[in-house]
């Protein structure tokens, strides 16, 4: 039984962009065809989008709710739970969210997954899923529950190579740890997500820089350097060649980043990019800007030639997907810290995301309408394994779909987003924004009205796919 039938002459499919009418049944798709080739009953809504772009629910990758931010002076706050976080992405075509489930010593990775499933279960409105998050010296038989985690669907772990600021001690996992950990990977069909700094070059360029009395954060991007990422990234790179482990680079901020990456896939290695939108639309000189930490993240910004690196790496299939970096706070506590080592990072990125790359990557840039939503949805859906239940409009996918209308194009004002009380994108035209999206068969948003509701959104368990592990061309 067909309930919905949305009908464009821009669908954005898995084989190209066309014009189709998409047979929406209970919570999938149930056909792709051509416009008028299926019978329309009388109680099944028709949605004409025609004019309009249609395309699988946006998915990001890289998001912190209820997520801890460390502050000055032993200030400790705490990011936007998910309710808000999932209602802004639904507001802006994201149905689905990759957050993280951080296991520290004195617990158990399964122990670490239900605490995490209490502040998450019933209380999002899109689709989500963890990455298990490892830190500091790993206990013994930590591997062995990680494996059991990656067989039950956690299939991606993440993996700090530095304690990213003095004060975060014990984030760090050691080179030999993760030789440890890419063997279990590698075993059991897991991918590394990967923070990749080097932590000898960060902390040295902290002491320097404190001891030069240059503590502004408008330095940040001299302590988390470009040379940081060029040796961070192939050491990683290399243990994974030699443990045949596939990993995803998270948010790759500078040209030695992207090269490395390009360097690896060359060689047939299964290694895949994430960047930022912030890492690719901003440089360091944005940090001298009124209340410029809203631009930050870790790493930093880097230079105007980074961005370019980073545009190019998307161009070359390097930069496989745009994420955000969610850090839901106030403004409050995102400009609260005014140092190189206690500036707030994260974004409150997640509503715009899709709009705004739509109009830098398609109406700017002159990249296709599939590159685009395989940057925001498909590339994400592939690499960490959700393909094609998510990021595909085509049979049997779930009925996760966006609805993005030229004649809402818009400048972006805080005002009308639904996230914090402030945006770092405030002023950025965009060409397009969503007048529908769709979760799963169900319309989530309509014309500016929600009707999600908590009970919605549903844990996503995962299997990395063969051609990924394998590293297969995008």
């Amino acid at each position: 039984m067909i309930d919905t039938i949305i009908r464009s002459n821009q669908v954005v499919t898995p084989q190209g962009v066309g014009a189709y009418d998409i047979a929406i049944s209970g919570q999938t798709i149930a056909a792709v065809a051509a416009i008028g080739a299926l019978p329309l009953a009388p109680h099944t809504r028709l949605i004409d989008a025609t004019n309009k772009l249609v395309i699988p629910g946006g998915i990001d990758p890289h998001v912190h709710c209820a997520w801890h931010i460390p502050g000055p002076e032993g200030k400790s706050e705490m990011t936007a739970a998910p309710d808000v976080v999932s209602r802004a992405a639904l507001f802006g075509g994201t149905t689905t969210l990759l957050d993280f489930a951080r296991w520290t010593h004195g617990n158990t990775v399964q122990g670490t997954i239900e605490a995490r499933d209490k502040d998450w279960i019933g209380r999002c409105f899109t689709d989500f899923a963890y990455h298990v998050m490892v830190e500091g010296l790993f206990p013994v038989g930590l591997t062995n529950q990680v494996a059991e985690a990656i067989q039950a669907g956690y299939a991606t772990v993440k993996i700090f190579t530095t304690d990213i600021t003095p004060s975060r001690k014990g984030r760090m996992v050691g080179y030999g740890d993760i030789w440890e950990m890419f063997k279990v990977l590698s075993k059991n069909g897991g991918l590394g997500v990967i923070h990749a700094e080097d932590n000898d070059i960060v902390m040295h360029m902290y002491d320097k820089l404190i001891r030069e009395g240059r503590v502004g954060f408008e330095h940040m991007s001299e302590v988390h350097n470009t040379l940081s990422e060029d040796l961070s990234f192939r050491r990683v790179i290399r243990l994974a060649e030699q443990m045949n482990t596939a990993i995803y680079m998270m948010h790759v901020s500078a040209g030695t980043g992207v090269q490395a990456i390009r360097e690896a896939r060359s060689r047939g290695k299964p290694v895949y990019g994430e960047t930022l939108h912030q890492y690719i639309l901003h440089t360091e000189d944005d940090y001298k800007l009124p209340n410029g930490q809203v631009f930050h993240t870790y790493p930093s910004l880097k230079s105007k030639e980074d961005t370019e690196a980073l545009w190019k790496g998307v161009s070359d299939n390097v930069i496989h997907s745009i994420a955000t970096d969610e850090l839901c706070c106030s403004l409050a506590v995102k400009t609260q810290g005014k140092r190189i080592d206690d500036t707030t990072g994260g974004n409150t990125g997640v509503e715009p995301r899709v709009s705004l790359m739509y109009t830098e990557m398609v109406e700017k840039r002159g990249y296709s309408l599939m590159q685009f939503v395989d940057l925001v949805s498909s590339n994400a859906a592939r690499i960490l394994g959700m393909y094609p239940r998510k990021g595909a409009i085509a049979a049997g996918s779930d009925a996760d779909l966006v609805i993005l209308d030229p004649g809402l194009a818009r400048t972006i004002q805080n005002k009308d987003l639904h996230e914090s009380d402030y945006t770092p994108w405030e002023g950025h035209q965009v060409g397009l924004w969503p007048c529908l999206t769709m979760l799963r068969g169900k319309i989530m948003v309509e014309d500016g009205k929600f009707f999600g509701q908590l009970s919605d959104g549903q844990y996503l368990k995962r299997k990395i796919a063969p051609e990924i592990l394998a590293g297969i061309r995008l």
